[in-house]
């Protein structure tokens, strides 16, 4: 599974951008998706995901502002940034779960993929 991240990019305090991730090649089913960032000299942290029932969860700091929604037929993940301030300057980076199931024993297989990252620039 290859991922496509883009959206990112230079914006003033208060504006808004739209993250977008695409996924490519052997796609069972995207069970998740979701948003992360990393911040110069901080740990990586979640922003947003969902699930492919639709349920979602937020960090604290973006709850309000930020909203993630998915389109299925496309294999996209989307995160719409409104209100953004300073602190939100980070690589945002999606990542999804493949749900597949092993040939021979049918057993149920979740694998990860990290996407290569686009940088988000909160300044005046």
């Amino acid at each position: 599974v290859q991922l496509q991240a883009s959206g990112g990019g230079l914006v003033q305090p208060g504006g808004s951008l739209r993250l977008s991730c695409a996924a490519s090649g052997s796609i069972d089913s995207l069970h998740y998706m979701g948003w992360y960032r990393q911040a110069p000299g901080k740990q990586r942290e979640l922003v947003a995901d969902i699930f492919s029932g639709g349920t979602t969860n937020y960090a604290d700091s973006v709850k309000g502002r930020f909203t993630i929604s998915r389109d299925n037929a496309r294999n996209t993940v989307y995160l719409q940034m409104n209100s953004l301030k300073p602190e939100d300057t980070a690589v945002y980076l999606c990542y999804v779960e493949n749900l597949r199931y092993l040939r021979d024993s049918g057993a149920p297989e979740l694998v990860g993929y990290w996407g290569q990252g686009t940088l988000v620039t909160v300044s005046s």
